[in-house]
């Protein structure tokens, strides 16, 4: 049983959980996650670690209320116990000998994004940040990401935070100033990822991407987060998360995302269903 340390709402639908795990924390880097089960009836669901402080032996996670493990861990608070918590898994982000990075977050992707232009920047890489939000009201992490950033560039969809645009407009408008990096790292959606991915091919600029697909045990074993990089087939949780962003299929990604939909939809109504008629008593 690990205890959660805090809890904080980031936004409406995203969720900021401090958990206790010493030997997680001690040895989590960038770009890695975790895998947990918040109660004995629930489903594992992976987290990549926003951030971790070995020295208090806890992990943070940033996640995003999308289905019914989500909504469950979400009404946990500090203090309650989460079931199952494993880690770190994956492959660590190789920022090394990095000089000048691009590090672009999408969304609740910020939370992955964060934590590798946090380690970039202690370790002397220049940083370009350029994180996007349909809206305002979906912000997070600004002030982290400005602290961390030689400069930042914040898009919304509406305009109604930073500029108005998409992360691939400031990227582009960076490139054609002149900008080039050594990495271009884009986390976020998939569709957005593609997105960068193909603007970045244009200009023969290197560009790393995270995959997020559906994934279960997390050791490579059964077989569920595979996707086609360079037309071979690869394992998110022990392949990646990270891959080459110009030889990832994007659709297929997309299309394997979209095959349980129907079922967390049937799951997640069930579960309101269930918590309407508690109350109803």
């Amino acid at each position: 049983m690990f205890q959660i340390t805090a809890k904080e709402f980031l936004n409406p639908t995203v969720v900021k959980m401090s958990i206790l795990a010493p030997e997680v924390a001690v040895k989590a880097q960038p770009g890695q996650f975790i895998i947990l089960r918040p109660d004995e009836d629930g489903e594992r669901i992976p987290l990549t670690m926003a951030d971790c402080d070995p020295a208090a032996g806890t992990v943070t996670i940033i996640f995003q209320i999308v289905g019914a493990e989500t909504t469950i861990l979400s009404q946990m608070n500090a203090g309650d116990f989460i079931r199952d918590f494993v880690g770190p898994l994956g492959i660590p982000s190789h920022v090394e000998g990095l000089k000048k990075v691009c590090v672009i977050g999408g969304g609740v992707g910020c939370a992955i994004a964060y934590p590798v232009a946090k380690k970039l920047h202690d370790q002397g890489t220049t940083v370009h940040s350029i994180i996007g939000f349909r809206n305002k009201d979906l912000v997070i992490l600004e002030d982290e990401f400005r602290a961390v950033s030689d400069l930042l560039r914040l898009m919304s969809d509406d305009g109604s935070a930073g500029e108005k645009g998409l992360v691939t407009n400031a990227l582009e408008e960076l490139i054609q100033a002149g900008e080039t990096y050594d990495e271009v790292i884009a986390i976020g959606p998939v569709i957005m990822m593609k997105f960068v991915a193909a603007l970045t091919k244009k200009y023969n600029q290197k560009t790393v991407v995270s995959m997020n697909p559906i994934m279960i045990d997390g050791t490579g074993m059964c077989g569920g987060c595979r996707l086609l990089v360079d037309g071979s087939v690869k394992f998110a949780c022990v392949d990646g998360p990270d891959f080459d962003g110009h030889l990832v299929d994007y659709d297929l990604l997309m299309k394997r995302n979209a095959m349980y939909r129907e079922h967390e939809q049937a799951h997640l109504c069930r579960l309101t269903g269930e918590e309407a008629a508690a109350v109803g008593k």
